[in-house]
C-alpha cells in the first residue's frame, strides 16, 4: 500500500496507458480520479475500480479547456479532500511532413499535450501547496522527448517541452515538498499506436508489419513493445519516492530504444 490514502489525478486515464496507472494506483492504495475527455468512458473506469474496492470517481474534462480544468480538479479536491498526484497523460497522434500539416493541426496538438499538462499543473499545485503535504507531479513523455521521428513535429516538440516544464515544476516546487517527472515510453500498443499503424505504412508507402518491425521496434532489444504495466510500474516508483532525489529527472522506459 505504498500510496495508501494518496489522491492521484490522472488525465486520459478512461483507457491505455492512464487506465493501467489507475489500476496500479488503486491496488497501492490511492483514491483514484479518473479525469477523461469521455465522461461515460471515465464512470465506467471508475465504476471498474470501485468493483475492485477502490475508492475511484470520473470527471469529464477537456484538458484545453482552463474551465474545466479548474472545475475538474475542484470537484477531484472536495470527494477526496485534496490531490497528491497528477499524471498528466492525456493526448493525440496525428502524422503528416511538416510541409503538410496544418497549423490548425499543429496549434491542436500543442494545445492537448502542452496546454493541457500546464492548466492541470497549475490548477493541482494550488492545492498540493496549500495542503502542505507534498506531491508528485508526473507528465506522459515519449522516448519523442528525446529522439525524433518522421511525420511527428508537433507530437516530438511537445514532448520535448514537457521535460522543461518538469524541471521548473522540480525548482519551483521543491520548497513545498512537490516533485516532478517525466516518463518517456516506447511504442506501447494502445488504441493511440494501433491508429498509427495503417495510416503510417500508407504515408511510408510499406506495409503494417514492416512499419511494426522497421519503424516502431527497429531499435529495441527484444523487438517486443513498451506495456502498460512497465509504464504503470514506473509512476508508481516516482509517486512512492521518499524523497526529492529524483525530481527534475526524466526515465526512458522503451526495451533499449534510445538509451543514456
Amino acid at each position: 500500500m505504498q500510496l495508501k490514502d494518496k489522491v492521484a489525478f490522472i488525465t486520459g486515464s478512461a483507457s491505455g496507458i492512464g487506465k493501467e496507472i489507475a489500476i496500479v494506483f488503486a491496488q497501492e492504495g490511492a483514491k483514484i480520479v479518473i479525469a477523461d475527455l469521455n465522461k461515460q468512458a471515465a464512470d465506467a473506469t471508475a465504476a471498474e475500480l470501485k468493483a475492485s474496492g477502490a475508492e475511484a470517481i470520473g470527471v469529464g474534462v477537456d484538458v484545453t479547456s482552463e474551465e474545466q480544468v479548474d472545475a475538474a480538479v475542484e470537484e477531484a479536491a472536495k470527494a477526496f479532500g485534496g490531490i497528491d498526484i497528477l499524471i498528466s497523460n492525456a493526448g493525440i497522434q496525428i502524422v503528416h511532413p511538416v510541409e503538410e500539416f496544418s497549423f490548425a493541426d499543429w496549434k491542436k496538438m500543442l494545445a492537448i499535450h502542452l496546454d493541457g499538462a500546464f492548466l492541470t499543473t497549475k490548477a493541482c499545485l494550488k492545492h498540493m501547496y496549500a495542503q502542505g503535504r507534498g506531491g508528485s507531479v508526473i507528465y506522459m513523455g515519449s522516448v519523442h522527448s528525446k529522439e525524433a521521428s518522421l511525420l511527428k513535429a508537433p507530437y516530438v516538440t511537445a514532448k520535448h517541452g514537457l521535460i522543461g516544464l518538469a524541471k521548473t515544476v522540480a525548482k519551483e516546487g521543491a520548497k513545498h515538498n512537490v516533485r516532478a517527472n517525466v516518463i518517456c515510453p516506447g511504442f506501447v500498443r494502445t488504441p493511440l499506436v494501433e491508429k498509427q499503424i495503417p495510416e503510417q505504412a500508407k504515408t511510408l508507402g510499406i506495409t503494417e508489419e514492416q512499419v511494426i518491425k522497421n519503424v516502431m521496434l527497429k531499435e529495441t532489444v527484444d523487438g517486443e513493445f513498451t506495456t502498460t504495466d512497465d509504464v504503470a510500474r514506473v509512476a508508481l516508483m516516482f509517486a512512492a519516492f521518499p524523497t526529492n532525489a529524483l525530481t527534475g529527472q526524466s526515465l526512458v522506459v522503451s526495451h533499449g530504444w534510445f538509451m543514456q
